[in-house]
């Protein structure tokens, strides 16, 4: 696809909702790719035989009201192996050149069918190893030691409890990443400026000192902490700073940049205004808070605005909302009352934005602007509200039992669906081009398609001269047309108005909440997973 995308420097990253995508092979790429491209199926096309099916668990790992259960992990004596790369592929069969139906990112301990490993071939020199429930990886990409020194600094796993899976910070103000905790003569060299920096930093009300520390100690319980200044003043060491990065020592090899600046680099790479990053520890370290990304780099804090994601989510069907029903999707709109002695709509009170409002069945036309009437008497209009209906028509797919999303770009809804039974609903940010061409501009591309390749995070970017952005580790990406994805943002809370650019933005506890209810299921340990022909089935119209 063409992205063609409109950045204010103004608004930050409140304004990027792109859909370029970085093959994880490496976490540090800049140029922008576009995600595998799915295979153009028919609704009823059968899977192909060469990729094993992956069946879903007994209760799903997330459900659609938000309950986290997590199976029961290997046993002790179960062989399991982790992946040692950023990014290791797991096979159909015991060839790289097969097809690909998953990835693990560094750090994820797995179980094997076996532990002894198949032969070596099929480009592969150290043999091939069968993981549960499915696939082949090579045993040059993984280990059967699980203390490995790179396995222990990774270990920390996206989090499927909480609406993000790291925490997370957007770049406020440009800086170093470093591939160790520097030292005082570190920060002279590479940051001649630090005291200016931090004086802005510690005055800022926005996204300064005083601004979002719970984010930062979101893996921190039972220790009182001081806040950012205080620390800043006395000087604060952690007690628990990552042992790999202890006394200055350097991080584990992992990322492409840290190899490619060699072992004596200390300056790795520069964030800057437009990106978003994602970490699993955060530390104080004489007095200034550092944060460690999953790739294992080291980036001061105070670079960045903590984010702590929207807390909009949708509503179950039937569970807490009945037919007839509409979600607001737009702020500023009023409840009304008709008044028969004068024929006019009174305004009778505000309309509280994205909430979802229980409806008689009842609609009117006032001044050429539809109205519906609600069960509490009063009446919405259709600029503000938008009014879910079960089909008209059951398409052959629903009419097969199966999972299904319908995207309404118009109204900017999400439904999910079982067959015809209507088990999801919520409001989206579709492509900020509306019903445009896209082709040539930031729409949404409707028509049907399946879901055929997911990740619980990726990263999403553009090299597009003067609308340069990169967002590391975008949540609960799911593809399902080349580059177009359902996906978290976690970036922006405008949900209920165009605002991608094409992609189709979910508040981050419903992409959560979808993720898990989608297939291809992605097994726990497992990063991502890939399967053509037989994907949920996402149906987009105007």
């Amino acid at each position: 696809m063409k992205i063609m995308l409109r950045l204010s420097t103004l608004l930050l990253l409140a304004a990027l909702a792109g859909c370029g995508h970085t093959d994880d092979t490496t976490p540090a790429l800049s140029a922008t790719t576009a995600a595998e491209p799915s295979v153009v199926v028919s609704a009823s096309a059968s899977a192909s035989t060469a990729e094993p099916q992956i069946p879903a668990p007994d209760v799903p790992i997330v459900d659609l009201a938000g309950v986290t259960t997590l199976p029961a992990p290997p046993a002790e004596s179960a062989p399991r192996v982790a992946a040692v790369r950023w990014l290791t592929r797991i096979y159909a069969r015991r060839h790289r050149d097969g097809k690909t139906i998953g990835f693990l990112r560094a750090g994820s301990i797995v179980e094997a069918k076996t532990g002894k490993p198949f032969a070596a071939g099929g480009g592969c020199k150290t043999g091939w190893l069968e993981l549960q429930p499915a696939g082949f990886v090579c045993m040059g990409d993984v280990s059967q030691q699980l203390d490995d020194e790179l396995v222990r600094a990774t270990s920390r796993r996206p989090d499927y409890t909480h609406r993000l899976p790291y925490m997370y910070g957007t770049v406020t103000r440009g800086g170093p990443v470093y591939q160790r905790i520097p030292t005082a003569d570190d920060l002279k060299k590479f940051e001649p400026n630090l005291k200016r920096h931090l004086r802005k930093w510690r005055d800022d009300e926005v996204s300064g000192a005083r601004y979002g520390l719970d984010v930062w100690l979101r893996y921190t319980s039972g220790r009182i902490v001081p806040n950012a200044i205080e620390a800043l003043q006395s000087k604060v060491t952690d007690p628990d700073v990552p042992w790999f990065l202890s006394d200055h020592r350097r991080i584990p090899e992992l990322s492409a940049r840290v190899r490619k600046a060699g072992d004596d680099a200390v300056k790795v790479d520069q964030v800057d205004r437009r990106q978003g990053r994602s970490f699993i520890h955060s530390f104080l370290f004489e007095g200034r808070r550092y944060n460690v990304t999953p790739d294992l780099v080291v980036i001061p804090a105070d670079r960045f605005r903590p984010i702590r994601g929207s807390g909009f989510r949708g509503w179950q069907v039937d569970k807490e909302l009945t037919f007839p029903f509409a979600l607001i999707r737009r702020s500023g709109g009023n409840k009304w009352q008709w008044r028969n002695s004068s024929k006019r709509m009174v305004a009778s009170g505000k309309l509280p934005w994205r909430t979802a409002v229980l409806l008689t069945g009842k609609q009117k036309f006032y001044k050429k602007r539809l109205y519906y009437q609600t069960k509490d008497g009063d009446w919405i209009d259709d600029r503000h509200a938008s009014r879910i209906d079960p089909a008209k028509r059951w398409p052959k797919w629903a009419k097969q039992g199966g999972k299904w999303i319908d995207v309404n770009i118009t109204k900017q809804v999400l439904v999910a669906y079982e067959g015809k039974k209507m088990v999801y609903a919520t409001i989206v940010s579709t492509g900020e081009a509306g019903l445009g061409d896209p082709e040539e501009s930031t729409a949404t591309k409707r028509g049907i398609f399946r879901i055929h390749t997911k990740w619980v995070s990726s990263t999403m970017d553009s090299d597009v001269v003067g609308e340069e952005f990169e967002l590391r580790d975008v949540p609960y990406v799911q593809y399902f047309e080349g580059g177009y994805a359902l996906h978290g943002a976690y970036w922006h809370d405008s949900f209920g108005r165009p605002k991608s650019h094409g992609c189709i933005n979910l508040a981050p506890e419903d992409a959560r909440r979808l993720f898990f209810w989608t297939d291809p299921q992605v097994p726990v340990g497992w990063h991502g997973a890939k399967k053509s022909l037989t994907g949920t089935i996402v149906f987009v119209h105007p």
